[in-house]
């Protein structure tokens, strides 16, 4: 009787160790397949950052760009209206010398003809009066 129940107690443990085998084969295939999971869901949430965060520095260098492009524009347009002024400035500039100028020459010529005119006229004068003397 004792042989049997120690057989059978022989039985059973052999038939435990089995088991608890079975089960720990079965937790070691089940921990290496939430562990491959998870690496997986690792490996995607750490592609999923890097694409967010490239398409934020994307978005990023996209505003640099438009802010520069920006400054670089209104800069353009103030050196533009500057070269404008300083045009104007100097077409205004440049007018009113041609007016001096041609004021000046036309006061010259005005000075000439009166003098010629001066002289014609003295000369008209003493030839009246030496054809008055004539007659």
């Amino acid at each position: 009787h004792e042989r049997e129940h120690d057989r059978e107690i022989s039985e059973l443990a052999a038939q435990h160790s089995e088991e608890m085998e079975k089960l720990r084969a079965e937790l070691k295939e089940e921990q290496r397949h939430l562990l491959d999971e998870l690496q997986q869901q690792m490996a995607a949430t750490h592609r999923a950052e890097q694409e967010q965060a490239q398409l934020q520095s994307q978005t990023l260098h996209s505003l640099e760009l438009e802010a520069l492009r920006l400054t670089l524009n209104n800069m353009h347009t103030s050196q533009l209206e500057l070269t404008q002024s300083n045009l104007r400035k100097e077409k205004e500039t440049a007018l009113v010398e041609l007016r001096e100028m041609l004021n000046d020459k036309r006061a010259q010529e005005v000075a000439i003809l009166q003098s010629r005119h001066q002289l014609e006229w003295e000369r008209i004068k003493e030839q009246c009066l030496k054809e008055k003397e004539d007659l």
